[in-house]
Formats: C-alpha cells, sequence, structure tokens
C-alpha cells in the first residue's frame, strides 16, 4: 500500500486555516479584544425569506408519503435546472436543462472536475490565486505554470501566445484580488484556449456582484465560450449558501475535446455522487423567482454598502487598493512596504481587525491584504475607523 506522495507538494496547512489559528492565539491571549474578522468570506445575513418559505414547505412535503423525494436526479432536478437555464437567459445565453449540473457548492467541483481530465496536462493559473486551484492539480500529481496578475495588469493577465496550456483556471471577478475580466478580455482566453484544444474552467462564484456593464456575469455572452468553458458559480455569495451549500456548473454540449465532456461529466457524477437533498434544492430554486431575486439583490447591495465604506477609509488613508466594485474583496496594498504577514499581525495586535494575507495566495500577493465586505454595516464601519486611527498616527 503507497500512499499519495503528491500531497508532499502542498502545504501543510490551509491559507483560512492558518489564519484562524493566528486569530484564536491571539485571543486566548486577549480575552477582552473585540476582534473584528474580515478575513475569510463568509456571509452574515440570513437567508432570504424565499428561500426559506421554500425550505419549510420541501420539509413538509419529505413529511407526507404522496410528495416524499428519495434519491434525486444526478445533474439535479428537473425545476432547479430549468431555472438556471432561465436566469441565463435573461443575460441573452441559452443554456438547455442537460447542460446544468447542481453541485454541493463551487468549491467541490473546482476540484472533482478534474476528474475529467488526464494527469498529464498542464495547468495554467493565475499568480495571486484561490489555492483550491493549485492545490487540486498538485495533489493529482499535474504540473502547474502562473501567469502573474501584477499592478502593471491591473491584476487581470491575459495570456500568452509563447506558453502552451491545457486546463486553465480563471475567477472574474477574481478572489482574492476583486478585479474582473471585460468581454473584449475574456474574447482573448477564449481564443487562445480553443486554437489550443484547451478548457477554461471559469469560477463565476462573484457574478452576482458585477455593476461595470462590460464586464459578463457569464462566459457564455462571448463567441466561442460553449466549444471551450466550463462554467462553476455558487449560491454561497450571492444568496448565503455558504452554510446551505448549494451550487451549479455549466458543462456545455458543444465542449467536445476529443470526447463529449458534457456526457463524461453525468457519467462521473452519477458514480461518485448522489446529489444535493430535495430541500436545499427547493430553496435554490427560490432564488431565482422574481421575489428571490428581489430579496438577494437587497443583501448584495447591502454587502456593496461594506464595499464603499471600505474604499472609502483606504481613501482617506492614501492606501492603494484594487476591487470592490465589482467584486466583495478589497484587494490593498500594504503600506510602508510591509509584508503581508507583517501587517496582518499589525492589524491583529494593534486594531484588533483580521483581514487575509496576500501573501497566502502567491508570489504576487506579497505585500498585499484582502479584506472582505461580509460583515455588518457597523462592524465594517469600526473596523475602518480602527485602521484609520492607527494608519494616521
Amino acid at each position: 500500500m503507497k500512499i499519495n506522495n503528491n500531497f508532499s507538494r502542498i502545504k501543510e496547512s490551509y491559507l483560512f486555516a492558518e489564519v484562524a489559528q493566528r486569530t484564536s492565539a491571539f485571543a486566548k491571549e486577549h480575552p477582552d479584544a473585540k476582534i473584528i474578522k474580515m478575513g475569510i468570506g463568509d456571509v452574515t445575513l440570513p437567508l432570504c425569506p424565499a428561500v426559506i418559505d421554500a425550505m419549510h414547505k420541501a420539509v413538509s412535503e419529505m413529511g407526507v408519503k404522496e410528495t416524499f423525494k428519495g434519491y434525486g436526479e444526478y445533474r439535479g432536478y428537473d425545476f432547479l435546472c430549468d431555472s438556471i437555464a432561465g436566469y441565463y437567459k435573461s443575460f441573452g445565453v441559452d443554456i438547455e436543462r442537460e447542460e446544468v449540473f447542481v453541485s454541493e457548492g463551487a468549491k467541490s467541483d473546482l476540484g472533482n472536475i478534474l476528474d475529467l481530465f488526464d494527469n498529464d496536462n498542464t495547468v495554467l493559473v493565475t499568480d495571486p490565486v484561490y489555492p483550491v486551484y493549485v492545490d487540486t492539480n498538485l495533489m493529482a500529481g499535474r504540473n502547474v505554470i502562473y501567469a502573474a496578475a501584477t499592478e502593471e495588469n491591473d491584476f487581470l493577465p491575459l495570456p500568452d501566445n509563447s506558453v502552451d496550456a491545457d486546463i486553465i483556471y480563471l475567477c472574474s471577478p477574481n478572489n482574492p484580488t476583486g478585479a474582473a475580466y471585460t468581454r473584449d478580455q475574456l474574447k482573448l482566453w477564449i481564443d487562445y484556449a480553443r486554437a489550443r484544444g484547451a478548457v477554461i474552467l471559469l469560477d463565476a462564484a462573484y457574478e452576482a456582484f458585477i455593476t461595470d456593464p462590460a464586464v459578463p456575469h457569464t462566459a457564455y455572452e462571448v463567441e466561442g465560450a460553449k466549444e471551450c468553458v466550463i462554467e462553476i458559480c455558487s449560491l454561497s455569495k450571492t444568496a448565503g449558501f455558504t452554510g446551505t451549500r448549494c451550487g451549479y456548473t455549466i458543462v456545455p454540449k458543444q465542449l467536445k475535446l476529443g470526447q463529449d465532456l458534457n456526457k463524461l461529466w453525468l457519467r462521473r457524477q452519477s458514480t461518485k455522487f448522489n446529489g444535493v437533498s430535495y430541500i436545499i434544492q427547493c430553496g435554490a430554486n427560490a432564488v431565482f423567482t422574481p421575489e428571490g431575486q428581489r430579496q438577494i439583490k437587497e443583501s448584495i447591495a447591502y454587502y456593496q454598502e461594506n464595499s464603499r465604506i471600505l474604499m472609502e477609509a483606504l481613501d482617506a488613508c492614501g492606501i492603494k487598493y484594487f476591487g470592490g466594485k465589482n467584486s466583495p474583496y478589497i484587494w490593498l496594498k500594504c503600506p510602508d512596504g510591509m509584508g503581508s504577514w507583517e501587517f496582518f499581525d499589525m492589524l491583529l495586535e494593534r486594531a484588533n481587525v483580521v483581514g487575509t494575507p496576500g501573501e497566502g495566495f502567491g508570489e504576487n500577493g506579497k505585500g498585499y491584504l484582502r479584506l472582505t465586505s461580509f460583515s455588518t454595516h457597523e462592524s465594517t464601519r469600526e473596523a475602518m475607523e480602527r485602521i484609520k486611527a492607527l494608519l494616521k498616527k
């Protein structure tokens, strides 16, 4: 028996576990400190009433013989797949029911989708990068290369035709930087992938925060995307499902790279996945109703106001930052040339505010820190007042 030695290629501690450990240690030493956490991207507002009502109804149905549900469809219930397809229609994109696959969240599918691809593929990720993209591929033994995302390219690297890649991870709006590709920029990546017979795995978990008309809500708004893009989405930040767990992945029928990837993904899911519960899917379906859309947009607007508070405070401090306008994340440059963990410790110890060190997202994250807008207005304002007081001294 042999252990998968590729686990030795990844860091022993996951980034957010390290942040939690340092925060916990500080809290233990300073029990009276009021710590405001703006690091991990967890939501604070509850599920909207439309979702709760739908879940309550589903729970009641599960207690009655005539409406009880056992195993569901591997892709997801038709009613939810149709609603998701209808959501895409609102952006002028036609998606078939059979192209929608309901999951327990984007993070899982971002790793699980790799079952479709041989380990002898080169994976291209941007740097800074959401750690899951890198770690899941290193665990499988794949070669991972990086496209530098820096201030010089507004943290939006474009394809380099001298570089060959088979699997390309993009996140737009981006976690951690908050940067978002325009249609024209995304078209360059799509053309690059099509020319090489490569596949783009597009993490679109934050599309609901987009406010710029030049930024597409889905890659399928761009010509040629259905031939090379698998889009992976989440209701975690869109509708507060971080603890409820539901997302969806779009695998177009036009995506044929030697084999039909839509059929392969269905085969994989039917082997390894028994689907998301009926109750959760009923709640997810309510998100896409007119009332559900109205209610979740109110929650998103609440977080967008927090972003405005963050940006206003950073402007007052003269700190350079990215994101915030199409994203719930603020990617700020650490003052006075400080390192990411150095600034993290300073904020924790002197302002009792927790961020996420940019260094944990890759080499190009050194010297940056990520703040999230997923808090209350009161905590966001207090945190930024503390930071302003600290940095203006």
